[in-house]
């Protein structure tokens, strides 16, 4: 597969493309400086230098060709509210867009669980983060594409576990960003998996029957 990645260079995105590597996957992805495109060409990945806040969703297109899939992991993390709605909101909306125009049917996009974080008190910034992350999500799930959304708890930069608890509702935790981009990597090749909204914590099933549990019975 041909597998485009927006959000390449974050904690999951580069894990996943590394993943999808190593499964005989070609990857591309966007980036904005040079010494990251020629740090990911050194890789294998073709990378593509743009700004996603400043392409049109013809631009983007064209920068997407002809890819089997896109993978959308690219997010503020709760920074600034303006890079919230230019990246999570617009980003992801041109992203739509752009997928539409480019015929690419399958976009997979990283939430965020509703309830996380609720344990503390929240900036303003971060309930604006959870407030267009949700907008997102309703935008991508009323469209027609071939979608999958996927809502992580609480992301950590350990290593991964390879077991989590994936489905429709999990509880918040925490998860390592390694177990989410495995999970996107299953997810990207089990089609069977369409226009569905799943949520994962850490858990202790493995990763492979975790997303095949998953699979809608006929």
């Amino acid at each position: 597969m041909e597998i485009f990645i927006i959000g390449i260079t974050g904690g999951i995105g580069g894990q996943l493309a590394a993943k999808l590597l190593e499964a005989g996957d070609t990857v591309r992805g966007l980036v904005r400086r040079p010494a990251q495109r020629d740090d990911l060409s050194a890789r294998g990945i073709q990378a593509v230098l743009g700004d996603l806040a400043a392409l049109s969703p013809a631009e983007l297109a064209q920068v997407l060709g002809a890819a089997d899939a896109v993978v959308f992991s690219a997010g503020s993390n709760g920074g600034p509210a303006q890079i919230t709605r230019a990246i999570d909101g617009a980003g992801l909306s041109r992203t739509i867009e752009a997928s539409l125009i480019a015929g690419v049917r399958r976009l997979i996009s990283v939430s965020v669980l509703p309830e996380a974080w609720r344990e503390r008190e929240l900036s303003d910034s971060e309930e604006h983060y959870f407030a267009v992350k949700k907008q997102g999500d309703i935008a991508l799930s009323h469209g027609d594409l071939d979608w999958v959304i996927l809502r992580p708890s609480m992301l950590t930069d350990a290593p991964g576990a390879g077991t989590v608890s994936l489905g429709p509702a999990e509880a918040h935790g925490e998860i390592p960003r390694e177990d989410v981009a495995e999970i996107l990597k299953e997810l990207l090749h089990e089609p069977r998996i369409s226009r569905q909204i799943l949520e994962v914590d850490d858990g202790q099933t493995p990763i492979p029957a975790a997303v095949q549990a998953n699979v809608p019975r006929r």
